[in-house]
């Protein structure tokens, strides 16, 4: 079993959507969402460089990446940390890659995927929301709360 728990794959499986955090060459941070977030394998995440230029250019200049997954109901997820490599069409790799986001059900036209980026997860650690520090609400009771908040921003259209 690698560092990726069953519960921390089903959070990235789930969600999709990772926060993705590289460090620009003047050491300032580069936050950016990425939509293609999927696991790899049982250490591994992967992502498409769709349209990501500064990611990657930092990634290529300087490995470290954290990637946050965050369930925005139940305000719970995981933090990874670990070294990126980024494959261009070139190698094996960037098929293998295209191939298993398919698989998980991703369907972004192949030839708006530039490269793909597989992290290494040395670290792995859960994120809690304050929202649980006193122990006076339930996971559920916390998930209304953002449920209706995220209603109100979009209500449903019939």
């Amino acid at each position: 079993m690698g560092i990726l728990t069953d519960d921390m794959r089903r959070m990235v499986e789930e969600q999709q959507l990772g926060f993705i955090a590289t460090v620009c060459p003047d050491g300032t941070p580069n936050l950016s969402p990425k939509g293609t977030t999927a696991v790899w394998d049982d250490d591994h995440l992967v992502f498409a460089d769709i349209c990501s230029p500064a990611t990657v250019e930092n990634l290529r200049h300087n490995a470290a990446i954290e990637i946050n997954v965050v369930d925005p109901f139940v305000r719970k997820g995981y933090r990874f940390k670990g070294p990126a490599i980024v494959y261009g069409p070139e190698t094996p790799a960037f098929g293998q890659g295209i191939e298993r986001l398919r698989q998980q059900g991703f369907n972004t036209p192949t030839d708006r995927i530039k490269a793909i980026v597989v992290v290494e997860v040395r670290r792995a650690e859960p994120l809690i929301s304050p929202a649980y520090d006193d122990g006076s609400r339930s996971e559920p009771e916390i998930a209304a709360v953002w449920r209706r908040h995220f209603a109100k921003l979009h209500p449903a259209k019939d």
